[in-house]
């Protein structure tokens, strides 16, 4: 099994990479880029538009389709604001516990693979390990869906997916989608006792909150799944930003907000029921008393659910290098679903406790990296036995 000490000294060197999503991570996958290098793997890497970023894919053993991929993203959510007791992107131990910025979301994992791959090369795999680092998931999946494209065109297609999302090295099969989405309202300013000349912007934005309220409600009583808490698809509104002071019809209100569909909601039919809303009726009524009033809805990103599939390929493939006899679903969001859309057969499975996630003193527990590092040398050993796919 691996030596704890390499997945804390790799780990070390991932979380000194500032990968906060609004940053760049290109220096991070160049370095995991020069480390599989070091081990005579070679890996891909598939860049943004901008170059500015970029996903990385490397296969270990046969270079072919099937096999597992083990996926990951390399960015994480800002530090800014939060109050921690030690350097964020400084590894520092304390009582079994590895504090720092992804230790838990999601770089342990990533640590856990690139710490496997010598014993992966030494064991003469008849059954691909592939390697996938991600870029942009905490701001939307964006990054994945580019990979998975190069994937179906030229890159080895896994036929299992094992995304290293912290489940407390739970097997995790179904979680629900999300879309995020901008509301932007534009008014007309004017002084304050003209409002009934004007278009307030924020009182437009108060409209359409009321309703995606309405929605939220019709969701609720709509189709349910046990599985998930809660059992329907919701609606949030996170933030409204609008209005320079109390004396002046407000000319511009944005709002942010999102749902979490369950992964049988029809996403695209909601937001297009949302859409009609804005197209054929509020937009139209703001025109009519002021013709420069408008209102623009932006989706900002967006990730489908994972769908429970009993007895999937990578259920099974996961449960048996657990050692679980049975799976569950989660509230948050991953790259799964992508996988899944993909054709590859996928569940959530890595060290870690999400209730760590995007907080000060994040931190994974020393155990858990022991409890990854021995799930990845029992897929060594089955990628090296007879070869199942």
């Amino acid at each position: 099994m691996t030596d704890l000490g390499a997945i804390r000294s790799i780990l070390e060197t991932l979380i000194g990479f500032d990968t906060v999503s609004a940053k760049s991570n290109l220096a991070l996958v160049e370095w995991v880029r020069d480390f599989l290098k070091g081990h005579s793997v070679a890996s891909t890497l598939i860049p943004n538009e901008e170059g500015t970023k970029a996903n990385l894919y490397a296969t270990i053993g046969p270079v072919r389709a099937g096999g597992v991929v083990l996926s990951g993203h390399t960015d994480v959510v800002p530090v800014a604001g939060q109050a921690w007791s030690s350097d964020p992107f400084t590894v520092t131990a304390r009582e079994g516990l590895l504090y720092g910025r992804g230790t838990a979301d999601m770089k342990g994992f990533i640590a856990c693979a690139l710490a496997a791959v010598p014993s992966f090369q030494a064991a003469g795999l008849k059954t691909p390990i592939h390697l996938a680092f991600s870029y942009d998931e905490e701001v939307g999946c964006i990054g994945v869906p580019h990979l998975l494209a190069r994937l179906a065109r030229d890159l080895p297609m896994p036929r299992a997916a094992i995304i290293g999302e912290p489940t407390m090295m739970q097997v995790v099969t179904g979680h629900k989608g999300l879309a995020a989405w901008r509301t932007i309202f534009t008014g007309t300013e004017a002084h304050s006792s003209r409002i009934e000349d004007s278009v307030s912007a924020i009182f437009a934005a108060s409209q359409f909150i009321e309703f995606l309220r309405g929605v939220a409600d019709d969701l609720r009583t709509g189709a349910k799944d046990p599985a998930f808490e809660p059992p329907f698809t919701t609606i949030s509104v996170g933030k409204i930003e609008g209005g320079q002071a109390l004396n002046i019809v407000p000319g511009r209100c944005v709002l942010d907000w999102e749902f979490r569909a369950l992964p049988t909601t029809d996403a695209t039919a909601l937001g297009a029921r949302i859409r009609r809303f804005v197209d054929d009726e509020l937009r139209p009524a703001l025109k009519a008393k002021q013709p420069a009033a408008d209102v623009e809805l932006l989706q900002l990103a967006g990730g489908p659910g994972l769908a429970p599939e009993p007895e999937s390929i990578a259920e099974a493939l996961a449960r048996k290098l657990t050692g679980a006899n049975r799976s569950g679903t989660v509230a948050y969001g991953t790259e799964a679903g992508h996988f899944q859309r993909t054709g590859i057969s996928s569940v959530v499975c890595g060290p870690g406790d999400i209730e760590q996630a995007h907080k000060p003193d994040e931190f994974v527990a020393l155990d858990q990296l022991a409890q990854c590092a021995a799930f990845l040398a029992k897929l060594k050993d089955w990628a090296a036995g007879r070869p199942e796919f």
